[in-house]
């Protein structure tokens, strides 16, 4: 959690960071990511000076009210997924958890964007559990071949993208996540073009 001291918080702060966190999100579910942050520390229960004490500005908050959606939804779905005998079924864990997120939690991705909380970092975690996984599906045989590590990072970005093109609380994301998986089956895959180099600048998850 990214805060404006390097000591270790008290129990007290700890609490109060956690709920203005969750406030955050709240807020910007119900009243989009413009909400005040006045209305987040009332929503929390503490002065807006103490949300400031916390987290010095917008970005830093919105970064890390996604990173507490990441622990709590994403994170779990990753350590199930690499436990999973069946690598496929795994990877599909993963997309299905992240995907869910980003549809759940879509005014606070819009809240990062426009504070500028979105960096070159962001989603690595994601990234780096898919790509794994889908080298162990290939392995297996369960998705095709010519797949290459740069793949999934843009696939996953490709499909968190359809979340700007429809109602946010819908879950047709999971139309294009089916598409996708049929294209991953290696029966019947057409040999694909060759991959070019992945580039990312900072707002390559919008």
């Amino acid at each position: 959690m990214t805060t404006d001291s390097s000591r270790p918080l008290r129990a007290d702060a700890i609490r109060n960071s956690e709920k203005l966190l969750r406030a955050a999100r709240q807020v910007w579910a119900e009243q989009g990511p413009d909400a005040p942050l006045e209305e987040i520390a009332r929503r929390a229960g503490v002065g807006i000076a103490t949300l400031y004490r916390r987290f010095p500005d917008k970005a830093v908050l919105a970064r890390n009210a996604l990173d507490q959606s990441f622990t709590e939804d994403i994170a779990p779905a990753i350590e199930q997924a690499m436990s999973d005998d069946d690598p496929k079924r795994g990877l599909v864990t993963v997309l299905e958890a992240t995907l869910s997120v980003a549809a759940r939690e879509h005014n606070t991705v819009a809240a990062a964007r426009d504070s500028g909380a979105i960096t070159r970092e962001a989603g690595t975690r994601s990234f780096e559990s898919l790509t794994l996984l889908a080298r162990r599906a290939q392995e297996a045989g369960l998705i095709r071949a010519d797949l290459v590590p740069d793949d999934m990072p843009r696939i996953m970005v490709m499909l968190v993208g359809l979340m700007w093109t429809m109602d946010p609380h819908s879950d047709g994301w999971r139309r294009y996540l089916s598409l996708i998986l049929d294209a991953l089956a290696p029966d019947a895959a057409n040999p694909l073009p060759a991959a070019v180099p992945l580039q990312q600048p900072d707002n390559w998850l919008l």
